[in-house]
């Protein structure tokens, strides 16, 4: 005999989804049988929310600064006075010492700004400052120093003689008056003196050679000292020299022997005497370039017809 479920029994099936038989009810004689009924399908079970994804926090990505490049940072054109070509010596000496528009100042002892007579009318451009001469603060000191004072002394120049003399003008006494109640003429000066500078005024690093940068910020600097010098004759010693006055990419091997201009000064190419004394064999075109520098300079400016007195002296120098 089949066992009746009471309602509670029922409603834990339906609740489970088992579906639930019941038999039919004895159909009264008659009557049309009653139609089978299907159990409502239980509702599937409730899915639980998913819980929301957080995603972790992010660090910050921390960029650090650019490192300071110390051969070529941002140049600064402030860092220059823009009326370089109205000072006199004393300040563009003072401008030199303060300038800071290149990145050459950062590794500097002191600026080389140049040495000798302003009376003088020869002037010798070098490259860029050494160890030496940045310690010193003089141009073309050390070994290469001393064979430029010989190569110079051999055709009657010094960097002190013209400084010499006018030292001694300066402290020089008064002169006594002749009877005609006026002072005797003083002999003029000899002319054997010589300015010397170079393209840049700050030592490079390592003593590489000079990037254009670092020329472009120092050449209004050596334009104002020939400006002011006014010399008769340039000597541009070794390649940046004469890149820098010629503005030319030419080797000094192809521009030298021949007179080039700048502004109207003659100029004379020749080997830089730290290549001297690396390159011995040198040594006999550097002393032409001398010779021709010197006949340039007594000529007046093209190399022709010397006077005798110049003449005798260009003859004098090339004597052993």
């Amino acid at each position: 005999m089949m066992r009746l479920l009471d309602a509670r029994q029922r409603a834990m099936l339906a609740e489970m989804g088992v579906p639930l038989w019941m038999p039919p009810p004895a159909a009264k004689r008659g009557a049309a049988p009653a139609p089978e009924q299907t159990p409502a399908a239980a509702p599937p079970p409730a899915t639980a929310a998913a819980a929301p994804v957080i995603a972790p926090p992010v660090a910050p990505i921390m960029v650090p600064p650019p490192a300071a490049a110390l051969d070529k940072p941002a140049s600064n054109n402030r860092a220059r006075p823009a009326d370089v070509e109205h000072m006199d010596w004393a300040q563009l000496r003072s401008a030199v010492a303060a300038c800071r528009a290149c990145g050459l100042c950062a590794g500097r002892t002191q600026t080389v700004f140049g040495v000798g007579s302003p009376r003088a009318d020869w002037m010798v451009v070098g490259e860029a400052p050494g160890e030496n001469e940045d310690r010193q603060g003089e141009p073309f000191v050390g070994q290469a120093g001393k064979l430029l004072d010989r190569m110079l002394a051999a055709i009657g120049r010094s960097r002190q003689a013209q400084c010499a003399l006018d030292a001694a003008s300066q402290q020089q006494p008064p002169q006594p008056q002749d009877g005609a109640g006026k002072a005797p003429t003083a002999p003029a000066p000899p002319q054997g003196g010589v300015y010397i500078a170079n393209v840049l005024k700050c030592r490079p690093p390592g003593n590489r050679n000079p990037q254009p940068d670092e020329i472009a910020q120092c050449e209004p600097f050596l334009r104002r000292q020939i400006a002011l010098l006014q010399p008769r004759i340039i000597l541009a010693m070794g390649r940046f020299a004469v890149q820098s006055l010629l503005q030319t990419q030419e080797p000094i091997g192809r521009l030298r022997g021949r007179v080039h201009h700048w502004h109207g000064v003659p100029v004379v190419v020749t080997y830089h005497p730290a290549y001297l004394l690396r390159a011995l064999p040198e040594k006999a075109k550097a002393w032409q370039d001398l010779c021709l520098a010197l006949d340039v300079a007594e000529s007046g400016g093209d190399g022709h017809q010397p006077t005798d007195a110049a003449a005798a002296a260009a003859a004098a120098a090339r004597k052993p």
